[in-house]
């Protein structure tokens, strides 16, 4: 332990250096954040929610390139987190505050807050489980996707023809419903499974240049769309599978009729 109480290998790990691409990307992701928050505070909120959409593709790249080329670092974690609790936890919180929360008063600045803290309690969470939970799911809603949620709603609103504030009270339900979905025990999938990126069939191909072609010609509609999709789908599967399972005094006595 050194005087501030580090451990020593931790210090020492610091001073060899950093992997610089992975965490270039993080900066990108975080200053597309910290500019979705200057655009907010200057009333452009269709600009702000592109940009946070724009940290969300660097987001997802320095993760895929870190553990492409073996960088992935403790460092990198922690700074990650840092950016991704300001780019999709206070640039979303301040953009849905300032765009349609202010004439709720009281209840539109604690739903903002509620969702910032969320997301903060949601980092941490995943943070701490990440070697402990399966890969291929999310416990909670990812705040990526629940400030992509945010943003894709601005979008659609602005596509749609409306201009300047919104004052709805779906908005203030939108905002608690993702503050509580982050901290929820829904599962969600990660998209980090290896078939993924295996050899795949050919309509494969066919169906994901299709898809692209109909987010470029439609991009705020089919954001909004698989946004929300994405949302619903952990409440949905867990339904689903409560469904599915059979009730416990019908497996107890299927267990007492087995020889």
């Amino acid at each position: 332990m050194n005087r501030t109480g580090a451990p020593y290998d931790r210090r020492e790990s610091i001073r060899r250096g950093v992997y610089i691409l992975p965490n270039l990307l993080t900066t990108g992701g975080l200053f597309a954040g910290f500019y979705g928050i200057v655009a907010t505070m200057n009333g452009n909120y269709n600009l702000a929610a592109w940009f946070i959409l724009v940290s969300a593709v660097f987001d997802v790249l320095d993760g895929k390139v870190a553990r492409l080329t073996g960088t992935t670092s403790k460092f990198g974690v922690e700074y990650d987190s840092l950016a991704d609790l300001v780019a999709f936890g206070v640039a979303p919180g301040l953009l849905m505050y300032s765009w349609a929360l202010t004439p709720f008063g009281k209840f539109g600045w604690l739903a903002a807050f509620l969702y910032v803290v969320c997301g903060a309690l949601r980092l941490a969470r995943f943070n701490v489980q990440v070697n402990t939970v399966e890969s291929k799911r999310f416990v909670g809603l990812p705040i990526p996707a629940a400030a992509g949620v945010v943003a894709s709603c601005v979008l659609i609103f602005y596509h749609l023809g409306g201009s300047g504030t919104v004052k709805k009270i779906s908005v203030l339900l939108l905002i608690y419903i993702l503050a509580y979905l982050m901290v929820s025990n829904f599962r969600y999938y990660s998209f980090k499974d290896p078939e993924l990126f295996k050899r795949q069939p050919f309509n494969f191909l066919v169906l994901a240049i299709i898809l692209i072609i109909v987010i470029v010609a439609q991009p705020e509609i089919m954001l909004f769309s698989m946004a929300t999709i994405y949302m619903a789908s952990g409440p949905v599967a867990a339904l689903l599978q409560r469904f599915k399972r059979p009730p416990a005094s019908d497996a107890a006595d299927q267990g007492q009729a087995d020889p």
